[in-house]
């Protein structure tokens, strides 16, 4: 790894250090990074820094790479950040539904780069209750080691309402066990009118909604109501923002795009199908 490519990680750390309220807290949010190795990268002090490292900061205070794929302001990009805005301006409570592959995730993790006050955390079916508040801890920057889950609870509300405008970003949020679905209330509860929260996920979370709701399941009647007993549904993906993501990203044949585009298409315009697309074209034209 290069000097230029180095200045290059030590300002985004820069800049990601600065969206939290102390260097400590910053480096506690990162994975396998110590304060040490903020510290040094930060003065300069790199010599015993080794490569692995540099990626790892890279991979997470989100650097820019030669050729790294270009991000295009889709139409559910725009949405997606409207309601981000909102909930951290306004302290609101929003599920957005969108398909695979409409760049959900991609928008969340962006948004959280771009404002102080915004945590992103991913959800997975395979959590338990300890891992969803460790999570969202160490997001924030909270050390967690000897607190039990009321513990971490209670510093997790506390950091949070000291913190200017937060809004918490629960991605894939339609995963969690339902045991793990009960926090959400209890962290709305405390935060409210105090922080606002975006949930992302499929449509899946419709069913799941409904039939929460017609059985009586414990907790979804008060999910339902906090988020306005209605979902943030997103607008699909247009030929017109798959031809947008061709010409950002290097191709300027329009035949070649037209090809991109046909073949999303037949897959509902999924993004990871447009990115393949869009290699294949290079990999040809190489």
């Amino acid at each position: 790894m290069n000097e230029k490519q180095k200045e290059q990680i030590r300002e985004a750390l820069r800049l990601y250090v600065m969206k939290y309220p102390s260097q400590n807290k910053a480096a506690a949010s990162l994975d396998g990074t110590s304060a040490g190795t903020v510290s040094s990268v930060l003065s300069g002090k790199w010599e015993n820094i080794s490569d692995d490292m540099w990626r790892k900061i890279a991979s997470q205070v989100g650097t820019a790479t030669p050729g790294a794929w270009q991000m295009v302001e889709t139409t559910a990009a725009k949405e997606m950040a409207y309601a981000m805005t909102d909930a951290q301006e306004w302290k609101n409570v929003t599920w957005v539904v969108g398909e695979a592959g409409c760049g959900k995730t991609t928008a969340a993790k962006l948004y959280e780069r771009e404002h102080s006050g915004a945590y992103y955390i991913l959800c997975s079916e395979d959590m338990k209750r300890s891992d969803f508040i460790r999570d969202i801890a160490k997001k924030i920057g909270l050390r967690t080691d000897g607190m039990t889950i009321r513990d971490m609870l209670d510093a997790i509300i506390g950091a949070l309402i000291q913190t200017e405008s937060p809004v918490l970003l629960f991605d894939e949020a339609d995963k969690l066990t339902e045991r793990v679905f009960h926090y959400f209330i209890d962290l709305y509860n405390r935060l409210e009118d105090k922080c606002g929260i975006v949930f992302f996920s499929t449509s899946y979370i419709k069913r799941r909604m409904k039939m929460g709701l017609r059985y009586d399941k414990k907790g979804y009647n008060e999910i339902h109501s906090r988020i306005g007993r209605k979902f943030f549904e997103l607008e699909q993906t247009s030929p017109n923002d798959v031809y947008a993501i061709c010409v950002a990203n290097g191709l300027t044949d329009r035949k070649k795009i037209a090809e991109v585009v046909k073949d999303a298409e037949q897959y509902d315009f999924d993004l990871r199908r447009v990115k393949k697309g869009v290699h294949r074209v290079k990999q040809m034209d190489a």
